[in-house]
């Protein structure tokens, strides 16, 4: 039986095939998929040589942009994977909550706060089975994102209690459809009472 050998890129190709990507952002473990290289040494070499030659910015180890102009969801999904742009970040930006926070925040398995490149951000841990089902997760430009139903139900996951500023831009059919994944108890008595306060200040 052959065997398919993968073609590598020839010396010049390298960086012109992460510039003509539509992401903005890269691993090194991107570089070593889109150059089909193994050796990391290689590729972290590589990478090196094309920020010193202003080819591409190093956001910080391991994570390189194609210009300083990259997307910051896309670079706050990239540093820890699996991982998808959720809570107050998403809350914000549909309407669910009114208060502006400066940080992204990012579920994922582990917690913690960072500072990448003067932008905060907020890794919140979930558990494994949530964070690896994709429903109400939306693909966006490259930033696996949560809808504003996924994230109403991430923020109750976390916190026990929480208050949320407009419950009215919710679709609590999707609310309830998502909510199953979450195996909880606690949880599901919390989105009921969220839903029939809803219900009663229509």
């Amino acid at each position: 039986m052959d065997t398919i050998k993968l073609i590598k890129p020839s010396k010049g190709q390298y960086v012109e095939m992460m510039l003509r990507s539509k992401n903005t952002v890269f691993s090194t473990k991107d570089a070593a998929l889109l150059w089909s290289e193994d050796d990391e040494a290689i590729i972290t070499n590589r990478l090196r040589k094309y920020v010193d030659a202003g080819k591409l910015v190093r956001i910080r180890r391991g994570v390189y942009g194609k210009d300083s102009l990259y997307d910051r969801f896309e670079m706050a999904t990239r540093l820890y994977t699996p991982s998808y742009v959720s809570f107050e970040t998403v809350l914000t930006r549909t309407g669910v909550n009114f208060q502006y926070y400066d940080r992204i925040f990012v579920a994922s398995y582990l917690t913690r706060d960072i500072n990448v490149d003067g932008q905060h951000i907020s890794l919140v841990r979930m558990r494994p089975d949530i964070l690896s089902n994709v429903i109400g997760i939306e693909h966006r430009d490259d930033v696996a994102m949560a809808t504003k139903e996924r994230a109403f139900l991430d923020r109750i996951y976390v916190t026990k209690d929480y208050h949320f500023d407009n419950l009215d831009v919710l679709d609590w059919n999707k609310v309830f459809e998502i909510l199953p994944i979450y195996r909880n108890k606690r949880m599901e008595k919390k989105v009921k009472e969220y839903y029939e306060y809803f219900q009663t200040h229509q």
